[in-house]
């Protein structure tokens, strides 16, 4: 597998050799076909369901070659054919860098497969992969005219979408659940939002947040009731197919909780196969929860179009503790469609993984990469995964933006003390079984 170097050269957005910067055509409803403009503020289509953003992957066909690539600055809006933002001016950007694949090959021979490597959303700004669909669809919402937005978070996205608003000068209001993890709770109060915590799940701050939305008309920008932040998170499969040469990997492994990420790689190499820069099998796309949050992998267990809310959710892995997901009849369309699954691991699976690639490879991943690691190694063991196929697993955060899902015991000596010649500092994740 051959990974390609991702040098940031420069980070302003140049502009398309092309009479459009982008061939956004409109928005329409992935469950009953209607159809809406894109040039106004939308939200739920009137059915429920979330809107998608369509292209005009003919027109683009025809005047943008992926070759148009190679000299354009190595960042998310690289792409910006392919996002739904109109012009230039409108871009809120951070400096969101096209992300790594890094090959993992003692952390593979560990699991028995020959070639795993992991992107690592981690380097993104905030630290997580939220900042792609913050990115745009922060700058959407300015481009349409948004004052002040309003989500729930399970903390991360909260804080990605805090920051970018910030910077474009938008209000935010903000819910998350008391046990989100505290740093991101601290990013939001300092970039200005208005941030409530509620002694729940992120369904309870849902609630609460679309109450105040109807209370006050401003905009919701909850996962997939706002049409564009799918679209930052597709670029992962856009980076990904163009890192890999155009070569698809076999499976792709994914931390799944309001499953806009393992949405948007999906719609990403749809268009790719549509404009004929990809060809073949897509994927065997994967998503991965927790056993104690695990709705998804319910539902394709029993063969069903939607899940079902997960009573009593908890997981450390707090990024995928969704109880019930808004877009979950597309993240299993994605899985059908791919032949791939879902599957669950236990909390001490997910310590000891995220403590065994720090010892194994030197990265230190989120609890929901640590998942994926897990649910790969326990592919690997099932034989549902094969050794020399290429497995992309994605890390969708840096882990020290979770200081408390590790325990170590640390030797605190003296000054005049000695360290032990037999010590070791030993961290409590790498006494945990593979269970």
């Amino acid at each position: 597998m051959s990974v390609l170097a991702n040098p940031v050269e420069e980070t302003q957005v140049t502009s398309s050799t092309t009479a459009r910067y982008s061939y956004v055509e409109g928005l329409y409803c992935p469950r009953c076909a209607a159809e809406y403009a894109h040039q106004h503020v939308q939200q739920l289509c009137q059915c429920g369901s979330p809107l998608l953003v369509r292209y005009d992957l003919e027109a683009l066909g025809r005047s943008w070659p992926k070759e148009a690539l190679a000299l354009r600055p190595w960042n998310l809006w690289r792409y910006h054919e392919l996002l739904p933002v109109t012009t230039p001016s409108a871009i809120v950007s951070l400096g969101e860098v096209v992300t790594p694949l890094i090959e993992l090959p003692s952390l593979g021979a560990d699991m028995r497969l020959n070639n795993l490597v992991m992107k690592d959303e981690g380097l993104l700004p905030t630290g997580s992969f939220k900042a792609r669909g913050a990115a745009v669809g922060i700058s959407r919402a300015k481009e349409l005219g948004v004052t002040h937005l309003a989500m729930p978070t399970n903390g991360n996205a909260g804080a990605a979408w805090s920051l970018y608003a910030a910077r474009a000068g938008i209000k935010a209001t903000i819910s998350m659940p008391l046990d989100a993890p505290f740093i991101t709770r601290q990013e939001c109060a300092a970039a200005g939002a208005r941030l409530t915590l509620v002694d729940g799940v992120i369904s309870d701050s849902g609630k609460q947040i679309a109450e105040w939305v109807n209370a006050t008309g401003h905009y919701d920008a909850s996962t997939l009731k706002e049409p564009y932040r799918i679209e930052g998170k597709k670029t992962m499969g856009l980076e990904l197919a163009e890192q890999l040469g155009w070569q698809l990997p076999d499976v792709i492994l994914y931390p799944t909780g309001g499953g806009v990420g393992l949405i948007g790689i999906y719609k990403a190499l749809q268009e790719l196969q549509a404009l004929g820069w990809v060809t073949g099998k897509l994927p065997r796309l994967i998503a991965v929860q927790a056993s104690g949050c695990a709705p998804i992998v319910k539902a394709w267990q029993e063969g069903a179009r939607v899940s079902e809310f997960w009573e009593r959710s908890h997981t450390h892995a707090f990024g995928i503790n969704v109880p019930k997901a808004l877009g979950d009849f597309l993240v299993l369309d994605a899985l059908y469609a791919t032949g791939g699954r879902a599957i669950a691991v236990s909390e001490t699976a997910i310590r000891w993984e995220q403590t065994r690639a720090a010892q194994l490879e030197g990265t230190f991943v989120c609890p929901e990469g640590a998942a994926v690691l897990a649910a790969a190694r326990e592919l690997s063991t099932l034989g549902e995964i094969g050794t020399h196929e290429r497995v992309v697993a994605l890390n969708t955060g840096a882990g020290i933006k979770y200081p408390d899902s590790q325990s170590f015991q640390v030797d605190v000596l003296g000054k005049e003390s000695a360290i032990p010649v037999l010590g070791e500092t030993t961290a409590s994740g790498d006494s945990h079984e593979r269970t």
